[in-house]
């Protein structure tokens, strides 16, 4: 795989600042000689200065591109092998800066560099390379983490999809065969069936357009219980209540769905349901939040289930609204607390 390589803002806007310091010392020589007196001010200077900046900045510039931008990864080479490969193009680089720094300097400045000033130019871009290198490798370390990060940061997000939508998928379709029980016992019951059957539709459509939404209005939730309550009425009786009482102000804000449904699902399977210990769930609002609250009537023999609702539901919460779902058992009443994620 290509490397990604470092932006080429970052490289010029690193030449241009290197050239300024490189070319600093001089450009301090010739005011303190202006300002002293020892030195005329004339068009010549300032074709030095400009000619040693715009040099300095071409030179820092390709050994950047040089050590940073060059993917030597690509070949399938040994480390020594590299790194010898990186170290002779360094020095080749820096004996072709020095060569044209001296080789120019006549064309642009109509004379040849001032002999005294040969060995401070050359000891400058020899330093000047050792400097440029270790930049270039830390802009080259630092592009490569920030694209880990972005990689990282992916893959997370693709792992969290897919955990949300196994999530989604493993929702319990044991109340969808309870119903399917209940059916059986109406079929004399020509227009109790027939709106049974039409419930239990509704249900099974809300359950497959479910999976392509993450979050749904308590309004459309609230639909989807009151089908899913006549279901269990129909099967229970007078043995089961479902009680809702939720601020109209609250029918907009969203929740994952089928996430109150999967609730009192859970209150059904695990509570005991008869004519002696009739179960009642009640689903309120509280500030900014859904309670969905039973009594605790233990069956004597567990539902059949892996009892994964409950937990599914906790994930689904982190995943999609990042909060936790509270869950309470005081006084014998087990308590869920949803939050709610309001229209902004």
């Amino acid at each position: 795989m290509a490397i990604t390589k470092v932006k080429q803002g970052e490289v010029i806007k690193t030449a241009l600042l290197l050239g300024i310091l490189v070319s600093l010392p001089k450009t301090i020589y010739l005011y303190n000689g202006i300002m002293e007196g020892n030195l005329d001010f004339s068009f010549t200077w300032v074709t030095d200065f400009l000619y040693r900046y715009i040099f300095f900045i071409c030179f820092s510039y390709s050994v950047l591109q040089l050590n940073a931008n060059i993917d030597f990864d690509a070949y399938k080479w040994t480390t020594f092998v590299k790194l010898s490969v990186i170290f002779i193009m360094n020095v080749v680089l820096l004996l072709i800066g020095i060569y044209l720094i001296h080789a120019l300097y006549p064309i642009f400045n109509g004379r040849p560099l001032d002999p005294r000033e040969t060995g401070f130019v050359r000891f400058t871009i020899i330093n000047l390379s050792i400097v440029l290198y270790f930049i270039a490798r830390l802009l080259r370390v630092s592009t490569d983490k920030q694209e880990s990060r972005i990689e990282n940061e992916q893959l997370k997000q693709q792992n969290l999809e897919n955990e949300l939508s196994a999530l989604k998928n493993q929702i319990d379709p044991h109340f969808l065969f309870n119903s399917l029980n209940s059916l059986s016992s109406l079929v004399r019951e020509n227009d109790k069936a027939t709106q049974f059957v039409n419930k239990l539709s509704y249900m099974y459509r809300y359950i497959l357009q479910s999976g392509e939404t993450n979050l749904v209005p308590i309004k459309d939730e609230l639909k989807f219980l009151d089908s899913y309550s006549f279901l269990m009425q129909t099967r229970y009786r007078d043995r089961i209540q479902i009680e809702v009482n939720i601020d109209d102000s609250l029918m907009d804000c969203e929740v994952p769905p089928l996430a109150l449904q999967s609730l009192v699902e859970n209150s059904v399977k695990h509570n005991e349901i008869s004519s002696t210990n009739p179960l009642t769930v009640k689903v309120y609002s509280s500030g900014g939040s859904l309670i969905v609250e039973n009594p605790i009537r233990t069956r004597s023999t567990m539902a059949e289930g892996l009892g994964t609702g409950l937990y599914n539901l906790k994930k689904r919460y982190l995943l999609l609204l990042k909060k936790e779902v509270l869950v309470s058992t005081d006084n014998d009443i087990f308590k869920v607390e949803l939050p709610l994620k309001t229209l902004s």
